[in-house]
């Protein structure tokens, strides 16, 4: 995809097509888990034929989500290292959450720590959800684990999907709330303003090496555009 002349890459077409393969399972998840969760939310497993269809086509889209998300765990993990400018972050987020020009906070990198407590929590759950949901998944491994092992499976399996689904909404609300960053999902690149006023140490480092993003000398296709 090209983009206009003078703006920065935040993600790479890769990147695109690895989040929202992740996005889309995790909605499809989201809806297929709720109907599954309580009677009044059963309508919504008419969007996949069915309770019985729902019920088979939930684990794998599952594991599909899991493959993706390892993907993006191998290209974010570096930029997510948690360093002490997120926690000077983090005590002025005050600045942030008015929304004010952003002088007195600390500058950040890539990612801010916002970004970052989203990513390191869903690594953290995604694996919880795999192993809980393997644990209960009756067609292939009802016979390795007791009833109540199931139960407990199960309800750790329903909490940790309503804590990910509460990340995943301040997550869309973030990325809807600071202007530009859809697209930096959707088309890939940001203006250098954006950069300079959301993630001025990444601006620094792009301009320190000339290179346009996403990290100082990456050697991309997309870079060399």
């Amino acid at each position: 995809m090209t983009r206009p002349k003078g703006t920065l890459i935040r993600n790479p077409t890769l990147i695109r097509i690895n989040h929202w393969i992740t996005a889309a399972c995790f909605v499809l998840l989201m809806l297929s888990g709720l109907s599954m969760f309580d009677p009044l939310l059963f309508w919504l497993s008419n969007l996949f034929g069915g309770g019985q269809w729902t019920r088979a086509v939930h684990p794998w889209i599952g594991i599909v989500l899991v493959v993706s998300y390892a993907g993006m765990v191998v290209q974010f993990w570096r930029d997510n290292l948690w360093t002490k400018d997120d926690s000077a972050w983090i005590r002025a987020i005050d600045r942030v959450l008015a929304n004010k020009e952003e002088e007195a906070v600390p500058e950040v990198a890539r990612f801010n720590a916002g970004q970052k407590f989203v990513f390191w929590s869903m690594a953290l759950l995604i694996p919880i959800l795999l192993f809980t949901g393997l644990l209960a998944w009756e067609v292939y491994f009802g016979t390795a684990s007791s009833i109540e092992t199931q139960r407990a499976a199960l309800l750790i399996h329903s909490l940790a999907a309503i804590a990910a689904i509460i990340i995943w909404i301040i997550h869309v609300y973030a990325a809807i709330w600071v202007r530009g960053s859809m697209r930096a999902m959707t088309q890939g690149y940001v203006t250098p303003g954006w950069a300079w006023r959301h993630h001025r140490k990444w601006f620094r480092s792009l301009a320190a090496t000339g290179s346009s993003g996403p990290r100082p000398h990456v050697d991309s296709s997309e870079t060399r555009k």
